[in-house]
């Protein structure tokens, strides 16, 4: 029987289960979708970093395909404008790599009926580099190949990138 919990799976997840996050962001959405809301903790482990990702109310009806892309951003806070729009950031991106290669970019998020779980393992950046930048979500998908933000569209959540103590 084939079981997607391999050894390498299952020591992510005892590591997760046994571990405090060494940083959390606090998503909201913006002004006009006030209900997006959720967590996301990353966790250094000597392979990269474990981003877990839990979100509600991510549900645009534009969006049709359910999928969301998702960055780490620059930026140094989720201040909105009186449009609703965040800070025009760009991707963290450290070493000047075209998309999409940049330290920021993260795999899409796939929205369940609004809810979304994800688990991703990256060696794009260690924990302590992203301290006190933003987690930006938007309307649509990253495609992974237009720079600089893979034709995502509008940023409609934010989260900053804090210490968890």
């Amino acid at each position: 029987m084939f079981s997607i919990f391999n050894t390498s799976n299952q020591k992510f997840l005892n590591f997760i289960l046994s571990h405090t996050p060494n940083a959390v962001s606090y998503i909201k959405g913006n002004k006009f979708y006030p209900n997006i809301n959720g967590k996301i903790e990353l966790y250094q482990t000597n392979a990269g970093v474990l981003v877990v990702s839990e979100i509600d109310n991510l549900k645009i009806d534009s969006n049709k395909s359910g999928f969301y892309a998702m960055h780490i951003h620059n930026g140094e806070d989720c201040e909105e404008n009186q449009n609703g729009e965040f800070k025009d950031t760009q991707h963290y991106n450290p070493n000047n790599n075209s998309h999409p290669n940049h330290a920021g970019d993260l795999p899409n998020l796939l929205s369940n009926d609004g809810y979304v779980f994800n688990v991703v393992l990256t060696d794009r950046f260690q924990v302590k580099d992203v301290i006190g930048k933003t987690i930006m979500i938007h309307q649509n998908p990253d495609d992974g190949r237009t720079d600089p933000s893979g034709n995502s569209g509008t940023k409609i959540a934010c989260g900053k990138i804090v210490t968890r103590f």
